[in-house]
């Protein structure tokens, strides 16, 4: 995945597509801050979780400066979410997040609030990077209330 990254970089750089590169290249630094932390090599696992981070980043500071008024620095950061979520695996689908939901409750014997924390450890190894981990989060609340 890192060799694809660094293909991509190359690309955007021929092509003079600079939101492209920008993105690429902030998500690279994020990339080796990540690597430096751990002192190891990055797996692609590392590397979904990486992206969905930024990508989640993205989405929230496209929201404030929507609430701002700032349309153009909006629009900025979720075109590069859309660059970004070039490297995370095919989503789920809403129906399946709710039937993973159901039966990760089933399987802890959730009944309440209380056991959210129980429930949201059996679906995040799972769901990590195949979907909105706050949609996620919002299914169990409602499924448990």
């Amino acid at each position: 995945m890192l060799n694809t990254i660094m293909n991509d970089m190359k690309l955007a750089m021929k092509a003079k597509d600079s939101l492209r590169l920008n993105a690429i290249r902030m998500f690279r630094a994020a990339l080796k801050d990540k690597e430096i932390e751990l002192k190891t090599n990055l797996t692609d696992t590392d590397v979904i979780a990486i992206a969905s981070r930024l990508i989640k980043q993205r989405k929230d500071a496209a929201t404030q400066y929507l609430a701002a008024n700032r349309q153009d620095l909006a629009d900025k950061e979720l075109a590069e979410v859309d660059v970004l979520a070039v490297y995370l695996p095919k989503q789920m689908h809403e129906q399946a997040v709710t039937e993973a939901v159901a039966q990760a409750i089933a399987k802890t014997g959730a009944t309440a609030m209380k056991d959210m924390g129980k429930v949201m450890a059996v679906l995040k190894p799972s769901l990590q990077g195949k979907t909105d981990m706050s949609l996620v989060s919002k299914q169990v609340k409602a499924a448990l209330t």
